[in-house]
C-alpha cells in the first residue's frame, strides 16, 4: 500500500513538472494589452463623440439648441454622470440653456432660479473663479449654500467648467451625480473639451444672428429708401457704391432747387473733403479736390462744424467772411462764381459726417421747401454712407463666419479619420497625419506641408502634403536635429511656434538644400507638445514672402 502511494506521488510530481507553466510576464502582457485596448476604445469613443459634435456645429450655425443638447447628453454619457446642464450668461446671471436626464422638477427649478457669480453654488463659484470647480460632495463643502437647489436635483458630486470667449465668461457646463463619486482627471479633461465645443457653437450662433440682424437692418433701410425717390432707387440698386448715389443726389438737388452747382463733402478730423461735385468750374473743382479744407468759422461750412445747423446765405459777398478774405469764401465766390449758397449738415446721432452745398451764381434766396428738400437729401446721404458701412461689416462678418466654419469642418474631418484608425495600423497614422497637414496647408494658403516625429534625438519625416516623391525620399534620408538651422528644428528647439518670413533673409537658416529643393520663401513651424513633452513638429511653407 505504502509502495503504491509513493509511486502515485512520484507520478503526480512528474506530471506537474511536465505541465506548461504560466509565466508572470505573460500575465503582465495580457493585462497591459487589455488595458491598452480599453483605453483605445475609450479614446475612440471620445473622438467619435467630438467629431459628431463638431460636425453638428458645422452643419447648423443658426440653431444652437440641438448642439447644446448633444453636448450635455454626450458629456453625461462619457463621464458617467446622471445629468448635466449648460448655463449661459445673460444680464449678469447664469441661466439654464440646456440639460440632459434631469428631472422635470429640477429643470423647472433651475430655469426659474438663474445663478449669480458667488462661492455658494457650483455655477456661481465656477463663474466667479473662471476655472474648473470640482466638488466631490457638495453637502460636505462648507461654502456650498444652495440647499434648495440641491434638494431639487438630489445631487452630491458636482463638476463645473467655465465657458469663455476671448477670455470673457459666457457660461458654465455642469455635471452632477446623485451619489458621492468624484470625477476623474480624464473626465474633467473631457468636459473641458466639451466646454470648448460649446463655446464654438455659441459664438457661431451669435455671429450668425448678428449677420442676420445686420442683413435685416440693411434690407429694411433699403426698402424704406426705395419708396421715397429716385435717389433711394439708386441706393438700393448699387449697395456699397457711394459715387453714383452722390452724383444722382446732387443732380436731383441742383435741378429741383434750380441751382447750377452742388457739392457733397465728408467731415473728418476737423476738415472737409470733397467727395462729389456737379456744375463746378474747373478752377473751383481743382480747389475743392486738392485736399482737406479747413473752413473758417464765418463760412457756411465753418458754422455747420460749430453748431451742426443748416446755413443759408443770400449773398456771400455781403458777409464778413468775404471781406476778411477767408480762403474758402474767396475760392467759392471768385473761382466758383457763387452768390447764394445753402449748406446742410449730414448728421448721424448728432455726429457730423459731412455737408451738402447747393450754390447759385446769382443772388436768389432758396425757399423753405427747397431747404427741406436738401435736408432730406442730406438724411439720405447719411443712410447711404451707413448702409455702405453696414454692408462692408456684413461682408466681413460673413467672411469670418465662413472661415470659422471651414476650420471647424477641417477639424471634424481630421477627427473622423482618427476615429476610424486602429492601434496596429501604421498606414492609418500616416493617413491621419496626412489629412491633418493637408488641412493646415489648405486653410493657411500654404504651398506644401510636412509632419515630423521626434524620437528623442531627431525629427523623423512622417507625412506630407504637396511634396514630390523625390523630396519625400530626401526627407526620409535626412532627419533634422532640434536647432536653428531649419524651421522644424527651430520649433522643436524653442518648443513654440516659429515663423520665418523669408528664409533667404534669415542668417540662421542654413539648410539651403531645402530651399533649393522646394523653392519656398516663408516657413512656419508648430511643435506638437503633450504636457510639455515634444512629440513632433508640423511645418508648412509658402513659395512667396
Amino acid at each position: 500500500m505504502a509502495k503504491r502511494q509513493k509511486t502515485a506521488r512520484k507520478a503526480t510530481k512528474k506530471r506537474k513538472a511536465s505541465a506548461p507553466r504560466i509565466r508572470s510576464a505573460d500575465v503582465g502582457v495580457r493585462k497591459e494589452t487589455t488595458r491598452l485596448k480599453r483605453e483605445l476604445a475609450e479614446a475612440l469613443e471620445r473622438q467619435k463623440a467630438t467629431g459628431e459634435i463638431l460636425a453638428a456645429i458645422s452643419n447648423s450655425t443658426s440653431d444652437l439648441q440641438p448642439i447644446l443638447d448633444i453636448i450635455v447628453r454626450t458629456a453625461a454619457r462619457l463621464c458617467d454622470a446622471e445629468f448635466s446642464l449648460i448655463y449661459k450668461l445673460r444680464d449678469g446671471k447664469y441661466h439654464r440653456a440646456a440639460s440632459n436626464n434631469a428631472t422635470t422638477t429640477f429643470v423647472k427649478y433651475a430655469t426659474e432660479h438663474p445663478l449669480a457669480p458667488g462661492r455658494g453654488t457650483l455655477i456661481g463659484r465656477t463663474a466667479l473663479l473662471q476655472k474648473t470647480v470640482h466638488l466631490p460632495d457638495c453637502l460636505a463643502d462648507p461654502e456650498y449654500v444652495a440647499l434648495d437647489y440641491q434638494r431639487a436635483g438630489k445631487y452630491r458630486s458636482m463638476l463645473g467648467v467655465p465657458l469663455q470667449q476671448g477670455g470673457a465668461p459666457i457660461g458654465v457646463i455642469a455635471l452632477m451625480r446623485t451619489v458621492v463619486k468624484p470625477f476623474t482627471e480624464k473626465q474633467i479633461e473631457l468636459v473641458t473639451t466639451f466646454a470648448n465645443q460649446a463655446v464654438i457653437a455659441i459664438e457661431n450662433a451669435r455671429l450668425f444672428d448678428e449677420v442676420n440682424a445686420r442683413t435685416r437692418d440693411l434690407a429694411e433701410s433699403l426698402e424704406q429708401q426705395t419708396a421715397t425717390s429716385e435717389v433711394l432707387e439708386i441706393i438700393s440698386s448699387t449697395p456699397g457704391e457711394l459715387e453714383p448715389v452722390f452724383e444722382s443726389m446732387l443732380e436731383n438737388a441742383t435741378r429741383i432747387c434750380d441751382a447750377k452747382i452742388g457739392v457733397l463733402l465728408k467731415y473728418e478730423d476737423g476738415a472737409y473733403t470733397a467727395l462729389s461735385a456737379r456744375g463746378v468750374t474747373p478752377a473751383y473743382g481743382k480747389y475743392l479736390f486738392s485736399g482737406p479744407i479747413r473752413a473758417g468759422k464765418n463760412t457756411g461750412l465753418g458754422r455747420i462744424a460749430s453748431n451742426k445747423k443748416t446755413v443759408h446765405v443770400v449773398d456771400i459777398l455781403a458777409e464778413p467772411a468775404y471781406a476778411e478774405r477767408d480762403p474758402l469764401r474767396v475760392a467759392t465766390a471768385e473761382l466758383g462764381g457763387v452768390r447764394s449758397q445753402l449748406n446742410v449738415p449730414m448728421l448721424k446721432d448728432n455726429e457730423l459726417l459731412g455737408a451738402i452745398g447747393i450754390y447759385r451764381q446769382e443772388v436768389r434766396p432758396f425757399t423753405e421747401k427747397q431747404i427741406d428738400l436738401v435736408g432730406n437729401f442730406a438724411k439720405q446721404a447719411v443712410i447711404a454712407i451707413e448702409n455702405t458701412r453696414l454692408l462692408k461689416e456684413l461682408r466681413k462678418r460673413t467672411d469670418d463666419l465662413s472661415e470659422s466654419l471651414e476650420q471647424q469642418t477641417a477639424t471634424a474631418d481630421v477627427l473622423k479619420v482618427i476615429s476610424r484608425s486602429t492601434l496596429n495600423s501604421k498606414p492609418n497614422l500616416e493617413i491621419v497625419l496626412g489629412t491633418l497637414v493637408e488641412s493646415a496647408v489648405r486653410l493657411c494658403g500654404a504651398t506644401r506641408g510636412h509632419v515630423f516625429r521626434y524620437d528623442g534625438e531627431s525629427l523623423l519625416f512622417c507625412a506630407a502634403h504637396g511634396a514630390s516623391p523625390g523630396f519625400r525620399d530626401w526627407l526620409l534620408a535626412h532627419p533634422f536635429k532640434p536647432g536653428r538651422e531649419s524651421v522644424a528644428g527651430r520649433a522643436a528647439l524653442e518648443r513654440k511656434v516659429c515663423h520665418i518670413h523669408d528664409v533667404l533673409a534669415d542668417p540662421e537658416y542654413t539648410v539651403r538644400e531645402l530651399v533649393e529643393y522646394q523653392s519656398f520663401r516663408s516657413a512656419l513651424g508648430v511643435p506638437m507638445l503633450a504636457e510639455g513633452k515634444l512629440l513632433g513638429v508640423i511645418a508648412i511653407v509658402k513659395e512667396k514672402v
